[in-house]
């Protein structure tokens, strides 16, 4: 959303202010799920006041999709970043394993995942979020898929392993650390689970 100041509507928020103000509702979106949420927490959180909010956002869905628009928006360019570290295929698949472990302990591991949280808790029986959370895990079970292959391709990772079988596999334990994670387990526990999930690369 690109917003000309010189035209803006009295009383909305510049862009900058609408990503640090979804930052925030992120933040409550993460911690008390959806329904749970409510506009006063929203509006208190984000730090603006109910005209500028309404004016941005229609509703509080509104918001929450905003919001895990932009959750995803970071996320994966944090993401983008570290793999662009990796030294070979293996490397990039144990970096990107290792990102969501270290989001999966201490305070950021019990504040949860917000793809995570909407799975359990909207896409269900709300298609916008569903639909969210669908191109979000394709997206995830992709990288890994690409990264298998580019090991394979690079002899860090051996040709006989299921490229596609495994990055479902591994899908799932990223998936199943961000749950974990809600319960608080130290960094190594987290850890641990990456080092044992690497061993299906061998």
């Amino acid at each position: 959303m690109d917003i000309n100041t010189a035209t803006r509507p009295p009383g909305r928020p510049r862009e900058f202010e609408i990503e640090e103000a979804l930052d925030k509702a992120i933040v409550v979106f993460s911690e008390r799920g959806y329904h749970a949420a409510s506009i006063s927490e929203l509006k208190d959180a984000m730090g603006l006041a109910a005209g500028s909010l309404y004016k941005a956002f229609k509703d509080k869905k509104a918001i929450f999709l905003a919001s895990f628009d932009r959750y995803k928006q970071v996320r994966n360019a944090l993401l983008d970043q570290e793999l662009a570290e990796g030294a070979n295929g293996r490397d990039k698949v144990s970096r990107m394993l290792r990102f969501y472990a270290e989001a999966s302990h201490g305070e950021r591991g019990r504040r949860g995942c917000l793809v995570v949280g909407t799975a359990i808790e909207l896409a269900v029986y709300d298609t916008e979020a569903a639909e969210r959370v669908g191109r979000s895990m394709a997206r995830s079970e992709a990288l890994f898929d690409t990264l298998i292959r580019e090991g394979q391709a690079d002899g860090s990772i051996p040709a006989a392993i299921d490229p596609a079988a495994t990055a479902r596999l591994l899908l799932s334990v990223t998936q199943g650390l961000r749950v974990l994670g809600k319960t608080g387990p130290n960094r190594d526990r987290a850890f641990s689970v990456v080092d044992t999930a690497l061993k299906l690369l061998d």
